[in-house]
């Protein structure tokens, strides 16, 4: 186990003093290989859609243990929360009017435990709440998303405001963690439950990121024509790949920091 550790230890320091194109490339090389050995070892790439759920499932009941046992938020954005509030209530009442199937009824569960996080924050454990360190201002991601959603949407047959609705909840979804993000690089010491929460995102995210990227290398491409024509399609993707890029960073030093045996999580400046 301590020749596992020092060798995992020589790899990080080295990827640690390799110039920023170097560590990109890395990424992208590791996320190459992930997805690969995920089309060998999965079958069924549906299956990628419901673990990534399951897991943002499990990032949730870490949280909800955070806020009823330690009866604290120190950490957590209310920011982040509302983002995510948000972007839920539209595909939510998207998935009512334009598809309603067994992800409704997910959604609707994750949106009341995000509202119960929400009212615990704002309500319960507003004195633990570090409103000095949630400082993004979320319009600077609330505007773009809506601005973009009127330009760039499906080409379905569904009304028009509710196609606009669709691809505001999926732009949103894609940065809704950032909030999270500045808080704890403007704390730099991140607590565990904390910690885990949003590497539970990050593992999902990549889940979901790995199923769109599979299903449309298994169909040839034919994916991209039956979500619609023009800019959407890929902008589909992108979004994904976007929400996997975002918390890339936060997993890597999340994973440094579990093998290092920490129990506190200490980011470096310019993380977020």
């Amino acid at each position: 186990m301590r020749a596992e550790k020092r060798l995992i230890h020589a790899a990080t320091m080295w990827v640690r003093r390799q110039p920023p194109k170097v560590k990109a490339f890395l990424a992208v090389v590791s996320g190459m290989a992930a997805l690969v050995l995920l089309r060998f070892i999965v079958h069924d790439h549906d299956n990628l859609f419901v673990a990534a759920e399951s897991v943002h499932s499990l990032g949730i009941s870490v949280l909800i243990y955070k806020l009823t046992k330690e009866k604290t938020c120190a950490g957590l954005s209310l920011k982040s929360q509302e983002l995510t509030a948000i972007f839920l209530a539209v595909r939510l009442y998207c998935s009512f009017v334009m598809e309603y199937d067994i992800h409704t009824i997910l959604d609707l569960a994750t949106l009341a435990t995000t509202l119960w996080v929400i009212y615990m924050i704002r309500f319960k454990l507003k004195s633990s709440y570090m409103e000095d360190k949630d400082n993004f201002a979320i319009y600077y991601v609330v505007i773009p998303c809506a601005v973009l959603a009127l330009f760039i949407h499906p080409s379905t047959s569904h009304n028009l405001m509710n196609r606009i609705f669709w691809a505001f909840c999926v732009y949103l979804e894609a940065v809704s963690v950032l909030p999270q993000l500045q808080v704890m690089q403007n704390t730099k010491i991140v607590e565990p439950f904390t910690a885990h929460y949003v590497f539970a995102l990050g593992v999902a995210r990549f889940l979901s990121c790995a199923h769109w990227v599979l299903q449309v290398l298994d169909s040839r491409g034919h994916l991209l024509v039956a979500l619609g024509y023009g800019l959407w399609p890929s902008m589909v993707l992108i979004s994904e790949i976007v929400q996997t890029f975002i918390l890339a960073d936060f997993c890597y030093y999340y994973i440094k920091s579990v093998f290092g045996g920490q129990l506190v999580l200490r980011l470096p400046s310019g993380v977020v």
